[in-house]
């Protein structure tokens, strides 16, 4: 299975292309589109759904993979990060891929066995189990963590603890 993850925002969303079946997981692409502030948010949240889009016709992921919303940001975070999931939703949707999305902790429990786990230990264990000669920025890092507990789905072992939500 080829999955597009995705970790959301309008300023620097991460994304990740991670390919496998459940603990089996190997990264083909991965990266952080950063959008300049200067950019009104209507634009910010159209370079986010062509970016990946453009993503989806060229890995040709099988599904899409996103962070759900942390209801302890503010309602700002909130709105914002809710506007590049929809902007992920639609890029998903014009190329009839399904969307599943991952509570935060729930992926940090799956990836690093902690659910509080700080995104420095998240982009360490991501490091490690994927075998990356870098560690990876954390908004990629993130978005490849999301990609893992996606499979992880998967794995009879693994997949009990990881709600598997559509969206």
């Amino acid at each position: 299975m080829r999955v597009l993850s995705v970790d959301p925002a309008i300023r620097n969303t991460g994304y990740a292309i991670v390919e496998g079946q459940g603990q089996s997981a190997q990264a083909l692409d991965y990266g952080v589109l950063q959008i300049p502030a200067k950019l009104k948010q209507s634009q910010a949240l159209a370079a986010v759904r062509t970016t990946l889009f453009n993503l989806i016709q060229k890995w040709e992921p099988d599904e899409v993979a996103v962070e759900g919303i942390i209801f302890v940001q503010s309602v700002k975070t909130a709105i914002s990060m809710g506007a590049a999931r929809a902007a992920t939703m639609i890029a998903a949707a014009d190329n009839g891929l399904r969307v599943y999305e991952y509570a935060p902790k729930k992926v940090k429990q799956a990836v690093v066995g902690n659910g509080n786990a700080s995104k420095d230990q998240v982009a360490f264990m991501v490091r490690a189990l994927l075998g990356l000669n870098e560690t990876p920025p954390h908004d990629a890092a993130d978005a490849l963590a999301i990609g893992m507990a996606h499979l992880y789905t998967t794995d009879p072992l693994k997949g009990s603890m990881i709600e598997r939500r559509e969206v």
